[in-house]
């Protein structure tokens, strides 16, 4: 089979693997078994001839012949879908961003710069997504997303390593601060000294391959206890507020903390310094997407330093 025969159904299961990062979970967001799956893949890389997905232990990447492919099947399936929305009456979607955030941004970040848009933009339709840094980055990849908001730590290296490199801008960064209940001997103060974090209970988030102890200080010198996990960040500031144990929080969460918690800098150690950046493929966004980028930019520079 000549590529140029390649059907509209391998080429959207393709992006669905590229952005989803596995079989599996492409299968699940397209309502397809997985069988289904691997013979659309089979099928268009007979087509390519050649390999468009590597099969690894941890998922499925792009080799150099799927970056290709993937390239132009994100603009044939665009465009596709444009036709069908103009034959069916509805408006062109020109003024539509497609926005993706990692949860920590959701809390303040987001919903400001929504907010803000909203009174100056109301034109541009913002549609959303959370999602962990490594899918929002398969999702721009995959030309499901126009932005994305992402978490970074140090040694701050890039997203990921394939070309061309994302185009990304720093919205804010600064240090990790803790939250402990508000009637915890370390809420005295003004600030945590790290020698007093030994022998806490914790709060993180479940296990993953993008951090392991999300929620946890980094660096203890003991094997953290911990007492209760939970993705979702009102979720960990409650059990705080709870008196079941201690969490990190990124600076800016300091104002979405709820009565009976205190969100306070640490101190005696290293700053631990974490970064928001913004995320776009390197090619001249749109207008609309320039409205939105500048919507996150001056919102992020609007959010105070937590007292």
């Amino acid at each position: 089979m000549d590529f140029t025969d390649v059907s509209l159904t391998a080429l959207r299961v393709f992006s669905a693997v590229a952005e989803r990062g596995t079989f599996t979970a492409a299968a699940a967001s397209l309502g397809y078994t997985q069988s289904a799956v691997s013979r659309q893949i089979a099928a268009i890389e007979r087509a390519a001839g050649a390999e468009l997905l590597e099969r690894r232990r941890d998922g499925a990447r792009l080799t150099s012949a799927g970056r290709v492919v993937l390239r132009r099947a994100t603009v044939v399936l665009a465009e596709i879908d444009a036709a069908a929305r103009e034959l069916s009456g509805l408006p062109a979607e020109g003024g539509t961003v497609r926005v993706g955030w990692h949860p920590s941004a959701g809390a303040a970040l987001v919903p400001r710069a929504l907010a803000a848009l909203h009174r100056t933009d109301p034109a541009v339709r913002v549609v959303t997504r959370e999602g962990t840094t490594p899918q929002l980055v398969r999702a721009l990849r995959a030309g499901a997303l126009d932005l994305a908001v992402l978490a970074s730590a140090p040694p701050f290296r890039p997203p990921d390593a394939e070309t061309p490199a994302l185009a990304l801008r720093t919205l804010t960064e600064r240090a990790l601060c803790l939250a402990v209940p508000a009637d915890d001997p370390l809420a005295r103060g003004d600030f945590v000294d790290v020698a007093d974090l030994r022998g806490r209970r914790w709060i993180a988030a479940p296990p993953s391959d993008e951090d392991r102890l999300m929620g946890v200080w980094p660096g203890l010198d003991e094997r953290p206890e911990i007492a209760h996990t939970a993705r979702d960040w009102l979720a960990k500031l409650h059990l705080v507020a709870a008196g079941c144990g201690l969490t990190t929080v990124p600076a800016a969460l300091a104002a979405a903390a709820p009565p009976g918690v205190r969100v306070l800098p640490v101190r005696g150690g290293p700053q631990e310094q974490r970064r928001v950046l913004m995320a776009r493929l390197p090619h001249p966004p749109t207008e609309p997407v320039l409205r939105v980028a500048a919507a996150l930019r001056t919102a992020a520079l609007e959010i105070g330093t937590p007292s």
